[in-house]
């Protein structure tokens, strides 16, 4: 019979991860391996007397369940075979005459769960079991202590280890982004012990890396950095080059945050609403959902590990990837507010900021970006790592029929076009914003007179250079170039701008309504 049929006649059950082995009157040998792979992993079923041939599975049946139950669960109840009790739901079935057995493995909070010797840990990849290595161990043993480390105190730290500059810089962003929070009533040595960035005396480790000084770090975190690259291709083997930008190492996580979110909101689309006050603000689900991509993975990354927490920027994506895997199935958090912290000081600090969801994960605002550019947003953890990327429309990038260098947002740059070996700096004219241009007039139509900041800055800065690039105009309004492409198509549109003469000889005209 195929899976799903074999699903079907067991279908009380809710089988997310299974195994089936051959057992007549006796355990397989290899069912330690599965049930120490699925302790470790999120939990299965493994399920006796069912024989696999590649897609076919064959009821073969089991002579003596309730001995083979009673002996199965034994040596998981008792500390002789395992490191950890493990308690696992019973099943028993009758198929075509035959007796099956089923057994679930739940996922074990204590782990790594092993058999005889640490070296028989497993892990379930794949719909497989596979031998963990020595840094999935290791990033295992180090999760014993979630949720714990940050808020211990760093015994050689002293105050003086503590980065001034981001203390000031951090309680006025939290005054003027929070400002109801009594924290920003204390004077600096009650708010540092409130917070947990000190204890007696001594930075906690959450502090350290929150807001010490990079030196400080360092002793405690060698090597310590979060790594951003910025990848002209869809992968580094695409690429001309390497990267064209790497982020400079950052005093601590404060001010990597900063450096961090600054390059990465040049990546997305960014409007601007007035509130309450008249005041423009940044208004973009798509900035929403990085961002708190970027806040997940400084509070959960597991800091302890050879691994770097890293950020890489394709032409068609931007991963977030940490070292240290999420606490729970990806599919329980994304159902619920499961809100367990690796590092509970660092989120306290980030949430007190209003950087990040009091709740949960933040995988809500993290999916807006779906939405919003009607892309995905892709979730994936194993045993020591876990990701989060984004994709982009790719479709807005043209096909002139030559070879373009990229950026790190898939839209054209300034810019390098390539024929044959001989490479010409171009400006980008109108033929690159002809497709964006029909694909905007529908949207104009309703909204002829209407301005966005964005708009108001680009017909400014034309104003002031006619000859000015995309490029130019692109960081003049902080906005990346696909969007300075679209909304240039949408001036065009609405008759407040034109291209006179030639693609290359030209220039921009802003037009003026009475």
């Amino acid at each position: 019979m195929t899976k799903d049929a074999l699903l079907q006649r067991l279908s009380d059950i809710e089988w997310d991860d299974f195994e089936v082995k051959n057992a007549s009157r006796e355990l397989p040998k290899n069912i330690w391996e599965t049930v120490s792979a699925f302790s470790n992993t999120a939990g299965g079923w493994i399920v006796l007397g069912v024989s696999q041939k590649g897609k076919n599975f064959e009821i073969t049946g089991v002579k003596d369940p309730e001995q083979l139950e009673q002996n199965f669960t034994t040596v998981l109840r008792n500390r002789n075979k395992f490191n950890v009790l493990i308690t696992p739901k019973c099943r028993q079935y009758e198929i075509d005459g035959f007796k099956t057995l089923a057994f679930y493995i739940p996922a074990s909070e204590h782990k790594p769960v092993y058999y005889n010797s640490l070296s028989n840990t497993f892990i379930r990849t794949a719909s497989g079991d596979q031998r963990a290595s020595e840094s999935e161990i290791n990033a295992m043993l180090r999760d014993q202590l979630f949720g714990a480390m940050s808020a211990r105190p760093v015994e050689r730290t002293t105050l003086n280890d503590l980065n001034r500059t981001t203390l000031y810089r951090y309680r006025d962003y939290m005054s003027r982004f929070n400002p109801g929070l009594p924290y920003n009533a204390l004077p600096d040595s009650e708010f540092l012990e409130k917070m947990q960035i000190t204890d007696n005396d001594h930075l906690t480790y959450g502090g350290l890396l929150f807001m010490g000084n990079n030196l400080a770090i360092n002793k405690s975190f060698p090597d310590f950095r979060v790594d951003l690259l910025e990848v002209p291709g869809k992968s580094y083997a695409e690429a001309a080059t390497r990267y064209t930008f790497r982020l400079e190492e950052q005093e601590n996580l404060w001010e990597y945050y900063f450096a961090i979110i600054e390059r990465l909101k040049r990546q997305v689309d960014m409007p601007f609403k007035m509130n309450d006050l008249g005041i423009a603000i940044e208004d973009s689900p798509q900035f929403d959902a990085i961002r708190e991509a970027l806040v997940n993975m400084l509070m959960h990354t597991d800091y302890f590990s050879v691994m770097k927490p890293r950020v890489r920027v394709f032409s068609n994506r931007i991963e977030f990837e940490n070292p240290g895997a999420f606490p729970r199935p990806i599919k329980e958090l994304l159902k619920k507010d499961v809100s367990i912290p690796r590092n509970p000081v660092l989120a306290k600090l980030f949430r007190c900021a209003k950087l990040a969801e009091n709740a949960g994960y933040g995988f809500d605002k993290m999916l807006k970006w779906e939405k919003s550019t009607n892309t995905k947003v892709i979730f994936e953890n194993s045993v020591d790592i876990s990701s989060v990327t984004f994709l982009f429309d790719t479709n807005t990038v043209e096909n002139t029929g030559e070879k373009v260098t990229e950026n790190t947002t898939g839209t054209v740059t300034d810019d390098i076009v390539e024929r044959g070996t001989e490479k010409v700096t171009e400006r980008v004219t109108e033929n690159e914003i002809k497709d964006t241009e029909k694909d905007t007039e529908k949207d104009t139509e309703k909204d002829t007179e209407k301005l966005t900041l964005a708009q108001e800055v680009l017909l400014k800065e034309i104003s002031k250079d006619k000859f000015i690039t995309i490029p130019e105009l692109s960081e003049k309004a902080n906005i990346n170039i696909r969007n300075t492409k679209n909304n240039i198509a949408r001036l065009k549109a609405k008759g407040l701008l034109e291209r006179i003469g030639s693609d290359k000889g030209g220039y921009w005209k802003a037009i003026i309504k009475q």
